[in-house]
């Protein structure tokens, strides 16, 4: 079985090789013991947004393929990876050593095993205040909370009755989901669009606890300015999904057995 990992990277030279040599040796480790019988062929693909303190360069010698997005936005990034990955499933993670890449090959086998669709982590389990500013808390925060308010009469239908973490950039799926999911955003809302989309489509979507770390390097987001930004798509979305549902087009939403959150 093939698999692939994508990374969006802009100039995070001192965190992306870390990144990638954790995720390589616990991929390795894994096909030793719980892929011993059928080990999964990885590939890293890393998508570069110009940088232009030798990103590039240390992804590459870490094995990854790169490739250079100048087209700015996290979605993009993550729509160009998508394109290029020749996996049967697909892993993503930032560059900024944040989440926990050496637990990918475990969920994968999860993924596998369960017959889920789309995995997700959720970073406000175990949220260390040294992880995340007080402004970027505040603004997922807001986020959470209105998600929860505004697609409430679907979430319900989960057996965890929400999603913990709207904004989370730590996925295991499918690559096969690509083709059912209406992705339009090139921006930080690709995240939360890509979530609800798995789960109004009718997907298996599991959540799980995990632990986010301190970043290495400065943070790139502006929290007040995406955060607003996200804000408006989820109110876009949910009048998207309303016109939808009243034309009588909108398919299968997660029922019980769709989707859950599991420790």
């Amino acid at each position: 079985m093939r698999a692939s990992l994508v990374v969006p990277t802009l100039n995070e030279a001192g965190s992306i090789g870390h990144v990638l040599a954790t995720f390589r040796a616990a991929a390795d480790e894994a096909n030793r013991t719980v892929f011993r019988d059928e080990p999964v062929v990885w590939e890293m693909i890393v998508v570069d947004g110009a940088s232009t303190d030798g990103t590039p360069a240390r992804a590459t010698a870490e094995g990854a393929r790169v490739i250079t997005e100048r087209r700015r936005g996290y979605g993009r990034a993550y729509k160009t990876g998508f394109a290029a990955a020749t996996g049967e499933i697909v892993a993503t993670a930032d560059g900024d050593a944040t989440y926990p890449v050496e637990l990918i090959p475990g969920l994968v086998r999860r993924l596998l095993d369960e017959r889920i669709d789309f995995l997700t982590g959720d970073r406000m389990a175990y949220l260390d205040h040294r992880s995340m500013t007080t402004e970027h808390r505040l603004g997922n925060r807001m986020l959470n909370d209105f998600l929860r308010l505004a697609y409430k009469r679907y979430l319900d239908e989960l057996p965890s009755s929400t999603l913990h973490d709207s904004q989370s950039g730590f996925w295991v799926f499918r690559r096969e989901i690509l083709g059912r999911l209406r992705l339009t955003q090139d921006g930080m809302a690709f995240s939360e669009e890509f979530k609800i989309e798995a789960l109004f489509r009718g997907l298996k979507v599991v959540e799980i606890p995990i632990h986010y770390g301190e970043r290495w390097g400065l943070p790139k987001l502006s929290s007040w300015r995406d955060g607003l930004q996200n804000l408006l798509f989820l109110i876009r979305k949910r009048l998207d999904v309303a016109h939808e549902e009243r034309r009588g087009s909108f398919p299968r939403r997660a029922g019980a057995a769709g989707g859950a959150r599991v420790p």
